[in-house]
Formats: C-alpha cells, sequence, structure tokens
C-alpha cells in the first residue's frame, strides 16, 4: 500500500508508502483485444462460457443476480451489463454482531505450484491531511458471480524421501460472480447441472480484502502469486475498499510539482496499475484484457468488478470510498470516522473511467452489508485480510500501520461474523491477517530470488517504464511508488500477523492426533485415533470471534487444552476487544471441550494500543501447571501461571524489549519451562530456575538476527529452537538448555539450509517439515539428509507431534483454505514418510478415507 513521498511518513517508519488496491470480479467475458490500448473493454459485452456459470445448486443464483441489494442493474452505467441484474431478495441485512462468548538482483520469476485447496459442503453452521499513504485503495465493490465447475486436477504431493502422493481435483468457479453480488443466492432450479462427484474436491476459493491498491502487492505477495499460479479454476478476488486517490498527483518526486492534482486519475492511474500487475502475474502478459461492469450492492451503492478474460477466475472488486488522506492523524472522512461513529456515511471517489458513474455513500451497516454480499457471492474458502490490531509505536504512540488498513480489516471482521452467522450452505473458510508498514523494520523473510519477483510486479504496478501500454490519459500505474518501488523494505518480506505456530496439533496417550484450525470463527477440531487410520472432522466448538491460531497442550491427565485468542466486536467502537480464552477437552479422547474460559488481556483498552496482543505461547512445566504468555503492545512479555489448585494468576510483566510476533515456549527434561521472543536483533529468553517456580529474567541469547516465526521443541534434555535465516528463508537450529542457577543459555547455532521459504519450521523425531519459497512444502528425514520439495501448495505452516514412546513422528499441514493433510513415518535409520493422506477437505463436515 505503500508509496512513498515526501512527508508521508508511515508510524514510526521512514518513508511510508501508500497502499495499494488489488482485484476485480467477473461478471461477463467480454472479446476485448489485448495489447496497447486494449487493456480494458467496458463497452462490450458478450455471454459468459457456460462452463463458468456456477449452477443454482452451489448457490451461487442465476446468471443476472447481482451483489446481495436486490437492485435492478443500472443500465445508464457506462459498463452495464447489456442483460441487467434481475432483482433479487436481499438477504438479512447483518449489520455488525454482538459477539459475546463464548533490488535485489531481478531474475526470472519462478512459477509457483498449485495450493491445497480446500473442498465446498453444504450446511455449515456466519479533513485530514495527506500522509505517507499516497495511496489509498480503490473502491473494489466487488460483485462476484463465481462459477464452478469441476476442473480435474491431481496434485502430487509430498515426495519426502519416499515418493509421496496426495490426489488433488480442481473445482472451477468461474467468472459468474460478477451477476450476484447484490442478490442472496437463488433457490436451486428444476434443472440442476450435473452433480460434483464426492470425490472431486473444491480446489478453493481465496478472497482477499484490502483498504488500497497496492496493499495486497506488497503485503499479501508471494502468497498472492501462489494463488494466482495454482492453475486455471483456482478463484481468486481482490476487493478494494478505498480509491486510494490521496492527493490526486500521479508523480514521484521530481515531477510532483508541476503535477495538476486530479483525485479521480489518480484512482484510476492505481486501477490500471493492479490490473497490469495482476494480468502479469496470471498471464504472463500485463496488457492482458480485463472485462469491467459496474454492479449494485447490497449497501445500495455499485462496485466496479473486473474480470480477467484470459483468467476469468480471478476478480478485481472496487467499492471506491474515500481513503483518510493521513496514516495516523483524526479524519472524521475516513473508515476510522466510519467506524468510530464520528462520519454517519462515507462517499465515493470514483475513478475517471470507471463504469461505476453515480456516486454514492455508505453507512457503517451499508458497508458490512456490501462486504458481507460480496462475500456471500463468491463464497470463499480463504479470506486474507490485513492486521486488525496492529498497535502504536511506544515512543510516539503513533498507529503502526495505516489507519484505514487496520480499520479496513475491522469492517472485514464484521462482514465475516455476519456472513458466518446468517448464510447458510456455505462452505468453511479460514482467515488469516497480514502486516503492514511494520513489516519494513522487520527482518526480511524472502530469499533474493522471491523478492526480485515481488519487486518484479511492484515495477510493472509502479508504471516504471512509462509505457503507455493501457491507452489511458489517467496513466498506466501509481508513479508515486516508481521512485522507491520497494517501499520500505515491503517487497523483501511478508508476514502473517496471526496464525503462524505449529503447536495446533497435539497427541494423545492413544497415539492419537488431535488437530485444531479456526473455521467461520469457530475453533474447529479433527481426530485421528491411533497411529493411522481415518481421520474425522472437523467438528466446530461451540463459540464464535475466535482469532486464526490455536495453541494447544497435554495435561498431565491426557487431556488437551487449546489456546487462542477472541475478538469481541461489540454494539459499540468502544466494545472492541480482544482477550486471551482457553477450553479443556472434558475427558482424555473426547470430541467435546469444555465453555472457553477467558485469562482476559494485559492491555488495558484498545484505544490503548489497538488490543495489539499476540496469540498465547502454551506450556506446562514439571509440576502439570499451565501458564501462558502473550507478547502486548508494548512489545514485552506478559504471562498469566496457574496456581497449585488450578486457579490462575494475575497477568504479570516478564519485560523485555522490542519484542516481535508471537512468542514460543517448551518445558525442558527437568521439567524447567523456557519462552523465547523474537526481537529485531536476535531472541530473548526466559526459565524457571526449577519447575514451578516464578520464570527469570529476560536473558540475551546472543543468537544472530532471525527471520519470523520461532519453533520450540523440547528434546535432548533441553529446548531446540528452530529458527529462519533473514535474507534466505534457509532454516537454523540450535539448543536452549538452562544453567544451574537457573539462566538459559544457547549454543551449538547451524545452519540446515535447504528451503529458501518462510514461515515457521514443523519438528519431530529427526523428520523437519517447512514451507519452501513456492509455497512447497518441503522435509528433512534424518541427520544430514537435504530438503526434498514436494508439489503440493500450501499457505499454513506444518506442525508435527511425536506420540507413544517417540518412534512415531505424525506430521501435518494445515491450509489456510481448509484443507487438512497428514501423514506419519518411523522413525528409524532409514527414516521415511508413508502417502499424505487428506483429513477431510474442512468444508465437508466429513471424513475421506
Amino acid at each position: 500500500m505503500p508509496g512513498q513521498a515526501p512527508g508521508r511518513e508511515a508510524a514510526g517508519l521512514p518513508g511510508g508508502v501508500a497502499p495499494a488496491v488489488g482485484r476485480p470480479d467477473a461478471q461477463s467475458l467480454g472479446t476485448a483485444p489485448s495489447g496497447p490500448g486494449h487493456q480494458q473493454d467496458i463497452s462490450s459485452t458478450t455471454d459468459i462460457p457456460s462452463q463458468w456459470v456456477p449452477s443454482p445448486e452451489h448457490g451461487y443464483g442465476a446468471p443476472d443476480d447481482a451483489f446481495g441489494s436486490g437492485a435492478a442493474a443500472h443500465t445508464g452505467d457506462a459498463t452495464a451489463d447489456g442483460e441487467g441484474a434481475a432483482p433479487a431478495e436481499a438477504g438479512g441485512r447483518p449489520g455488525i454482531p454482538v459477539q459475546r462468548d463464548g533490488r535485489a538482483v531481478h531474475g526470472p520469476r519462478r512459477p509457483a505450484t498449485p495450493a491445497a485447496a480446500a473442498t465446498t459442503a453444504p450446511g455449515a453452521s456466519t479533513a485530514a491531511t495527506p500522509d505517507a499513504h499516497a495511496h489509498e485503495q480503490a473502491e473494489a465493490h466487488a460483485q462476484a458471480a463465481t462459477t464452478r465447475r469441476v476442473a480435474r486436477r491431481v496434485v502430487k504431493a509430498v515426495g519426502f524421501c519416499a515418493a509421496v502422493t496426495a490426489g488433488t481435483m480442481l473445482l472451477l468457479r468461474g467468472n459468474e460472480a460478477l451477476t450476484g453480488l447484490a442478490t442472496a443466492p437463488a433457490a436451486p432450479s428444476a434443472a440442476k447441472a450435473p452433480a460434483v462427484p464426492a470425490a472431486a474436491p473444491d480446489p478453493g476459493r481465496v478472497v482477499q480484502i484490502v483498504a488500497h491498491p497496492d496493499d495486497d502487492l506488497y503485503f499479501m505477495n508471494p502468497e498472492l502469486r501462489h494463488s494466482l499460479s495454482a492453475g486455471t479454476g483456482h478463484s481468486i478476488t481482490s476487493v478494494y475498499l478505498t480509491s486510494g486517490e490521496a492527493d490526486g498527483v500521479n508523480a514521484g518526486a521530481a515531477g510532483r510539482a508541476s503535477a495538476r492534482p486530479d483525485k479521480r486519475a489518480y484512482a484510476e492511474a492505481r486501477q490500471n496499475g493492479i490490473r497490469a500487475a495482476y494480468a502479469k502475474m496470471a498471464t504472463g502478459d500485463r496488457t492482458s484484457a480485463w472485462r469491467r461492469t459496474s454492479v449494485p450492492t447490497r449497501g445500495g451503492g455499485r462496485a466496479e468488478v473486473d474480470v480477467l478474460v484470459a483468467r476469468p477466475e480471478v476478480h478485481l472488486v472496487w467499492l471506491q470510498l474515500r481513503e483518510a488522506g493521513t496514516v495516523h492523524a483524526e479524519a472524521p472522512d475516513s473508515l476510522r470516522g466510519l467506524w468510530d461513529g464520528k462520519a454517519p456515511r462515507l462517499e465515493s471517489v470514483l475513478a475517471s473511467g470507471s463504469p461505476v458513474t453515480e456516486p454514492y455513500a455508505y453507512s457503517r451497516d451499508d458497508l458490512v452489508r456490501t462486504l458481507a454480499g460480496i462475500l456471500d457471492r463468491y463464497r470463499p474458502t480463504t479470506v486474507r485480510i490485513q492486521d486488525p490490531t496492529p498497535g502504536r509505536t511506544p515512543a510516539t504512540g503513533r498507529f503502526t500501520d495505516h489507519q484505514d488498513h487496520f480499520y479496513g480489516a475491522r469492517f472485514a471482521q464484521a462482514a465475516l461474523a455476519a456472513y458466518a452467522a446468517e448464510v447458510k450452505g456455505r462452505p468453511h473458510f479460514a482467515v488469516q491477517n497480514y502486516l503492514g508498514y511494520s513489516n519494513g523494520s522487520l527482518p526480511g523473510t524472502l530469499d533474493p530470488q522471491t523478492s526480485a519477483d515481488k519487486l518484479d510486479i511492484m515495477d510493472v504496478y509502479a508504471w516504471v517504464d512509462r509505457e503507455n501500454h493501457c491507452g489511458s490519459s489517467a496513466g498506466c500505474g501509481d508513479l508515486k511508488v516508481a521512485d522507491h518501488p520497494a517501499g520500505n523494505n515491503w517487497t523483501s518480506t511478508i508476514n502473517h500477523a496471526r496464525g503462524s505456530g505449529t503447536s495446533w496439533l497435539a497427541s494423545d496417550r492413544q497415539h492419537g492426533l488431535w488437530a485444531f484450525q479456526v473455521l467461520d470463527g469457530q475453533v474447529a477440531l479433527w481426530h485421528r485415533a491411533g497411529p493411522i487410520g481415518p481421520w474425522s472432522g472437523p467438528h466446530l466448538l461451540p463459540g464464535t470471534g475466535m482469532d486464526p491460531g490455536v495453541s494447544t497442550v497435554t495435561l498431565p491427565d491426557g487431556r488437551i487444552s487449546a489456546f487462542a485468542t477472541r475478538t469481541t466486536l461489540g454494539e459499540q467502537p468502544s466494545d472492541y476487544r480482544r482477550e486471551v480464552v482457553y477450553a479443556v477437552q472434558r475427558a482424555p479422547g473426547a470430541r467435546e471441550f469444555g465453555a472457553w474460559q477467558s485469562l482476559g488481556t494485559p492491555e488495558a483498552s484498545d484505544a490503548d494500543r489497538t488490543s495489539d496482543i499476540s496469540a498465547p505461547a502454551v506450556s506446562a512445566d514439571g509440576t502439570g501447571r499451565l501458564a501462558a504468555y502473550v507478547r502486548d503492545g508494548g512489545h514485552t512479555l506478559r504471562g498469566r501461571e496457574q496456581r497449585a489448585d488450578g486457579t490462575w494468576g494475575p497477568w504479570e510483566a516478564h519485560g523485555g524489549a522490542g519484542l516481535l510476533g508471537t512468542p514460543v515456549a517448551a518445558a525442558d527434561a527437568a521439567g524447567r519451562r523456557m519462552v523465547f521472543a523474537a526481537t529485531a536483533a536476535s531472541v530473548t529468553a526466559w526459565a524457571q530456575p526449577a519447575p514451578g517456580a516464578p520464570l527469570g529474567p529476560a536473558t540475551p541469547t546472543g543468537l544472530p538476527q532471525t527471520a519470523l516465526p520461532l519453533t520450540a521443541d523440547a528434546r535432548e534434555g533441553g529446548v531446540r529452537l528452530w529458527l529462519r535465516k533473514p535474507g534466505s528463508g534457509d532454516v537454523r537450529t540450535a539448543l536452549a538448555t538452562t544453567t544451574p542457577d537457573g539462566t538459559p543459555a544457547v549454543r551449538g547455532l547451524t545452519d540446515l539450509g535447504g528451503l529458501q521459504g518462510f514461515g515457521a519450521v514443523a519438528a519431530g523425531g529427526h523428520v523437519l517439515a517447512a514451507r519452501s519459497a513456492g509455497g512447497h512444502l518441503g522435509a528433512e528425514l534424518g541427520e544430514g539428509r537435504p530438503w526434498e520439495r514436494s508439489p503440493l501448495l500450501f499457505v499454513g505452516d506444518p506442525s508435527a507431534a511425536v506420540t507413544g514412546n517417540g518412534t512415531t513422528v505424525n506430521l501435518a499441514v494445515m491450509g489456510l483454505d481448509a484443507r487438512l493433510y497428514a501423514t506419519s513415518s518411523p522413525d528409524t535409520p532409514k527414516a521415511y514418510l508413508t502417502p499424505w493422506q487428506p483429513i477431510g477437505p474442512s468444508n465437508t463436515g466429513q471424513a475421506q478415507p
């Protein structure tokens, strides 16, 4: 979302950049010619190919449905679909629910492999000052009537050492997303399309919701590119909340003084840049044609939906609301003002050349309804949004991210809650959050080639070559970014704001596995009884508002306890709150868990630090007592420990400074709990001098800088750490032990090399697994064995559990598209892995053999 401009400084970070908006929706496919001057066809329409028309039984409604408003298509708009949108009953007005419970050198871009996908199943249970953000995203009110047709695609997965294969059928959802943005899904018609074979899993649909055009390119890539490279039929839709019009000057530093401000033209230039970037990623040709259409929304306005003609499953939705125009300062006419009630309505700023020609304004509830309608139309299995709780810079009190980013994410949270609660017959969905501006002050997570690939796409968006390939007088890209397309080191990294841990997989005394993931805002669990056999699940535990990321710990009596954070939206803006919660299995081996119990939060209020707490790191010491630790908004460690009688003590301050991400915890062979947290320069450690004793002081480890996140695993008498080498993604390991005086000590840092990826590393026995640069899963078997990659693309981090007497290693990968895989292998001198098995695509509600 950046686009650096002098005088625009991102919260505590040098040279703030403006946000970018993302991708349109596709309604009807045109035969627009490609090439310079013909990138967008906004005048002619053709029928949508039948293979891209979703069938009524899939809940997409008739081809001429719109985004859920029930309004007829606006024939006066320049790009209105020739047929118009038939009126339909609008769904309920979701509103905002109350939740109480419970340049590095450029090089050729490597193709990414398909992402693991989720299966669809019916019946799921919900006057500002300009600032460093010269680009606030264009309104992408995307209407999307996404089609589904089965395109079989076999994904061979996971050949660690022995050949490992996993089959995945790609179910294509097409182009018809455009025609249903304003209507609720139509009832099934008498003439039903042939039923999709039960054995054909849905490849999944990704919906990204960002504030500005370029937020997706800076903060969600390379995962965005992996999704676009997953193959024809893998639906991806990007929704841009604002136009990103900034000051209306589309120029770099040299031309800014002489440029004439034109907010509508600048918004168009940013749209052109986004379309070119997506076309380049999806087809290799930045001039590939788009079909642009105006679609009514549930909130009473209209959205522009753009469909990539050559890849009609790729959509961009532009809501075109006014951006804040400032990173930190109060701006009533903004997403923040709309959320806080200081602005009763937020007006549109329509890009010149947009097929949407009549201005509109949204109330707070209107925007939630609009987003819920878009979700209803596209039926995503994965939703990517920005970080709704980025915190403040301790020294200045300024937000560490652009206000549009995180207030836009809060609107997305409210819409997701409404969608989950009110829309039936939809697939399950998982959510991932992404860090924004603060990435610039964190160690880089990407290897040089992946970083160069990401920068290449930013060059396309920024229109660095100035060639008039789009035929638009507004410009073919965002020249504010052209001076510094890498932003504040944003093209060198990507970080998930939540859900980056690997302790979501737990084992029991019967050698069974329990896997936890957040679906539909609820914690879901899968279970496999014994070391082999089928999986059951997902079973959704009661209680909504759960944030991505679940940590588990096995209690001394064999039960499992799950910890997470929960967000309560509340009736008033001041009611927004995050807290740590936990639930305990009712009995060993039981599917039922007790009610969620709150441990509260160490933060005073949302206004204090935007509810900025990490996910909890949980561990039981040698006495069996639990402790939960979080990184707070002041970037220190806070924790609550269980007393001998089972009650919990208060939140205590454990110090540390500049802590980043989520801490990790484990107990050594003597039962002493150890906690670790990364900083921008090293890793800080804490240890109990003895089981049951208070946690000791923060201690420097002397480890070098590491990329986020960390993994801790009890072994070799101590706790072994797994970490990533910045700027390469390669894996390192070191062993932490406790000295006689109770001080943690780390030794034996070893480079394992290999993966050039990002994200957490899973470790079980002698088996390591981690995500590689192309979105694959890579693994090392045994000591000194080389890393190997499978062709399976996934976006989650793997996890590992050692069951029984430690001779069986169970590994699992939970993709954010809600597909779960698992395998097991004996930990023998000739370690091997058995073929990967799907644990029942999570949105079917049933296990598969």
